[in-house]
């Protein structure tokens, strides 16, 4: 009996049709990675100063760091689907296509799990330039890793992965999904922070754009994979998830060609691209990021349009999995890219101070250097452009349909997003990494006065208004993710008034008294989680005290004055502290720098303790004058709202008042009443 062309294909047809083509590409990225390193011939280990470790080693961690970043993308990729790209039921509990995504991720997580474990050991034989089979002995590798910031990245990576895989099969409503989700996107961190662009000169720059494009290539990738093997299924949502994804895909790929570009300037001149092992790898991966950006072009043109238009998704499918073959042998001349030493007539010998915090300072911290001598941080100062944009775009919307949005919300966000600008990317952004002092007016800028503005900007209110409503049997939009976000047990967790008062002004003692200041200087991921930490902080203390947008949990206006009024002592005898201690934080990396105007380590950090005394009182007085006005414009609000009930209704209210006491006064002056 012939079969129906119509009909689906049984599920192991199913799998078979994605499996082979993912296995195909895997091997593919192994290949061209494994004959890139062979090209170099061990030539990353002589300039390192290091023994062959052998073939198994050399050949060893790049195998299973293709394996790895494969599982990676695809665990990425599938959960992106389940939790952006196709809808869930409106119970919340995932659909069909979104429960299928999810289980894919989490075999996808698993595998990403082994193969980080694996990269641990080859990984310490690689750095250490041993013979893999010397550090399966438990006492070397633990040495080793301790020593190596490598095997220890992978290490973290390992415990992520096995934390998604275990999420993966335990997640079954949307909320979930999304949390595993941005799980899976932490993971690709660690390794994106230890390596050739986390060290040398200029890292804070390579590491910041290998962090772009490390994201955008994972969510590039696997969502392609993953929206492949939707449209083998035949899931019911390919034609919206295919929408969806062309957006996405268009954003990946110019996030990618800048960061690339970005990171191969660091590293190379351009006058070595063409005579240079690592120079030709990097304009191999810039012809693969053209080629897919021409089948990124035809697929939105004819693949997605054909499928909007109803002509099916074959087309659709098979640019997909041309599109997925190169993006696998581009994995593969990357890992091969990571493995080749950069040439060292393009490497200057870095200074001390450009080895440190990634580039050299030129003279002390003048009122002049503070606000001219900028360098651009491509995480906080695009983060800037990019809300100020945003936030633009939405007031347009509202304009253009004729509705209005407050000046002063718009004058306050955009001055929030030149205070992150001005606190990232100008002088004080620069000096902060080396100078405590300078740090801690950093951290006052990003902590108590970017939130202040941010939270009175509107910003969920404007987005509330500004983007469309799904409809009632539309899949959810981001108007709608938003919401739920919004009222996540999570938000109402955040904003409780104990838990944001301890992240915002506990988080103070935590970071500068405990000793993890001292263990993050040496790092520049983690300069950008303080920084993070500190807007957080800030938004979610300052979101439920002064915020335009309804918070979670809805404070009186009492007890907002008592959140602030509970956060000022402890908030000054931070300051008092830091300017009555003896002992100098970060002691070891300040002076390791050398700072020829930075003498006294002591005096600098108190000078930092009476800036982080002093600056907290102008924002302080910004937040009560605000609270005030918002206390009194409400009660104007409210006494309007009772003038108006009180025409409608004739005085009804007040009229019952009076013949209440009339009859009161009635029945006193009855009989036997004694008057």
């Amino acid at each position: 009996m012939p079969s129906d062309p119509e009909t689906k294909p049984a599920p192991s047809a199913r799998k078979a049709g994605v499996l082979p083509l993912v296995s195909i590409g895997a091997l593919l990225a192994a290949v061209v990675a494994v004959g890139l390193v062979a090209l170099t011939g061990g030539a990353g280990y002589v300039i390192a100063g290091l023994p062959d470790p052998g073939l198994v080693t050399r050949y060893g961690i790049t195998v299973v760091r293709v394996l790895a970043e494969a599982a990676s993308v695809l665990c990425v990729g599938s959960l992106l689907l389940a939790a952006f790209l196709v809808p869930p039921q409106k119970s919340g509990t995932l659909a069909a296509d979104g429960y299928a995504a999810i289980r894919v991720a989490g075999a996808a997580a698993w595998v990403w799990f082994f193969a980080a474990a694996a990269s641990i050991f080859f990984s310490a034989a690689d750095g250490a330039g041993r013979p893999f089979t010397e550090v399966l002995s438990p006492q070397v590798l633990i040495d080793l890793v301790d020593a190596i910031e490598q095997p220890k990245a992978w290490l973290f990576t390992a415990l992520i992965a096995l934390l998604v895989a275990l999420g993966c099969r335990l997640a079954l409503t949307w909320g979930w999904t999304t949390v595993v989700f941005f799980l899976s996107v932490g993971g690709l961190v660690p390794v994106a922070v230890t390596g050739h662009s986390a060290s040398g000169g200029s890292h804070d720059m390579a590491t910041n754009s290998l962090l772009y494009h490390l994201v955008a290539a994972a969510l590039w990738v696997g969502g392609l994979v993953a929206l492949l093997a939707l449209g083998w299924r035949r899931g019911e949502n390919l034609k919206l998830a295919a929408t969806r994804f062309s957006k996405l895909a268009l954003v990946c790929w110019i996030v990618m060609a800048v960061s690339g570009i970005v990171n191969a300037l660091v590293r190379i001149r351009i006058a070595d691209l063409f005579t240079t092992d690592y120079g030709l790898l990097v304009v191999a991966k810039i012809v693969a990021l053209l080629l897919l950006g021409v089948f990124g072009h035809q697929q939105r043109q004819k693949g997605v349009a054909g499928l909007v238009n109803g002509a099916g998704g074959g087309q659709l499918l098979r640019l997909a999995a041309v599109e997925v073959l190169i993006m696998f042998i581009t994995i593969g001349i990357a890992t091969g890219l990571a493995k080749t030493p950069p040439p060292q007539e393009s490497l200057t010998q870095p200074s001390t101070t450009e080895l440190l915090i990634g580039y050299d300072l030129y003279g002390p911290p003048t009122v002049f250097r503070l606000l001219t001598d900028w360098r651009f941080d491509l995480v906080y100062g695009t983060l800037a452009i990019v809300l100020a944009g945003l936030y633009l775009a939405g007031v347009r919307r509202l304009r253009r349909r004729g509705d209005t949005w407050a000046t002063g919300r718009i004058v306050a966000w955009l001055a929030g997003c030149f205070v992150l600008l001005i606190a990232t990317s100008s002088g004080i952004g620069r000096y902060a990494p080396a100078m405590f002092s300078v740090h801690m007016g950093n951290h006052m800028l990003l902590s108590m006065v970017a939130p202040v503005l941010f939270v009175l900007g509107g910003p969920v209110t404007l987005a509330l208004r500004a983007l469309p409503t799904a409809g009632k049997d539309a899949p959810p939009g981001p108007r709608e993710w938003l919401l739920a976000f919004v009222h996540s047990p999570l938000s109402r967790f955040l904003t409780h008034p104990i838990v944001a008062l301890l992240l915002f002004v506990g988080s103070f003692y935590g970071l500068y008294f405990s000793g993890l200041f001292d263990a993050a200087l040496n790092y520049h991921w983690a300069h950008l989680a303080m920084n993070a930490h500190f807007l957080l902080a800030g938004y979610v203390f300052y979101w439920p005290v002064i915020g335009v947008d309804p918070a979670p949990r809805r404070l009186p206006h009492l007890g907002r004055l008592g959140m602030m009024f509970a956060a000022m002592p402890f908030h000054a005898f931070f300051g008092i502290a830091l300017m009555s201690m003896q002992t100098v934080l970060g002691q070891d990396f300040y002076r390791g720098l050398k700072l020829p105007w930075v003498t006294d380590l002591l005096t600098d950090q108190r000078l930092g303790g009476g800036i982080a005394w002093a600056s907290g009182e102008l924002p302080v007085l910004l937040v009560l004058v605000a609270l005030l006005v918002q206390w009194a414009r409400q009660d104007e609000r409210e006494a309007r709202r009772r003038d108006r009930r009180e025409e409608a209704s004739g005085d009804a209210d007040l009229n019952a008042y009076n013949a209440m006491l009339k009859k009161l006064a009635d029945q006193g002056r009855g009989p036997g009443s004694g008057s």
